[in-house]
């Protein structure tokens, strides 16, 4: 495997990092860390990391994205791939802060990464190219699903899977709430919720039908399905989502 040949460095160790990091253990990838709180395995020199690693993660929050990068590009040379997981931070931006022809791999990328059922999606920068993103590919594919996307559609994947964990947890609880409403153990309704979206959502990606296919299998005319249905529409559950997501990636493009 590639990946066991590079040597990657995380620079911020926050809950995305960790997310990473943990799904790709059984890699056998040779990982290091650093961060403004140090500690077991973790460095504190920002520069000392960038110089023992070949592909550097950008893991830190949008607005410490440029003084990062301004305090590591004396360190980065032509053998450096530097991926920013930093959301409204385009290629351009950086490229333009580290004043060099490297290449820049962008993610967006999602916490599930921490069971390997993560959902990526990259684009590549200026001087990046098909054996770069590849290898992202290659890395992320260690921890769920990657697709390759065109930059200025980064703000949509964030509205769908990168702040849609948080999203489907909403729905999962309301799920939930219903069913402790109607007498159900909360424990219980749980677990009937959050199987019932792993189910809904492996079909989706196992039998590659529609959603809309899918639900109308489990909607028969008159019943209790259809019913329920009506409700989500007369509430405007669709139209709620939708804009979810656009407001999302409304705002996702403005933090950088």
């Amino acid at each position: 495997m590639l990946l066991k040949t590079k040597k990657t460095g995380f620079i911020g160790a926050g809950t995305m990092a960790k997310a990473i990091m943990k799904g790709l253990e059984n890699t056998g990838m040779q990982m290091l860390a650093s961060d403004v709180a140090p500690g077991p395995g973790v460095l504190a020199d920002n520069r000392e990391l960038t110089r023992k690693s070949d592909i550097i993660f950008l893991c830190v929050k949008p607005f410490a994205v440029e003084s990062v990068l301004r305090e590591i590009r004396d360190d980065l040379n032509e053998n450096h791939l530097l991926v920013s997981i930093a959301a409204g931070m385009s290629t351009e931006m950086i490229e333009a802060v580290i004043e060099k022809q490297l290449p820049v791999i962008r993610v967006m990328p999602n916490t599930p990464a921490t069971i390997g059922e993560g959902m990526s999606a990259l684009c590549r920068g200026k001087y990046a190219d098909e054996e770069h993103s590849l290898l992202i590919m290659e890395l992320f594919k260690a921890v769920g699903r990657c697709v390759e996307v065109k930059e200025e559609l980064i703000g949509a994947v964030t509205g769908i899977s990168g702040s849609g964990p948080a999203f489907m947890y909403l729905i999962m609880e309301a799920l939930a709430d219903g069913g402790v409403k109607l007498g159900l153990k909360k424990e219980t309704a749980i677990e009937l919720a959050a199987q019932t979206a792993l189910g809904a959502a492996k079909m989706v990606l196992e039998t590659d039908k529609h959603p809309a296919l899918l639900r109308d299998e489990v909607a028969t005319p008159g019943g209790c399905t259809i019913a329920g249905l009506s409700v989500m529409e007369n509430e405007k559950v669709r139209s709620a989502l939708i804009k979810t997501v656009q407001e999302t990636a409304k705002v996702s493009s403005q933090l950088g």
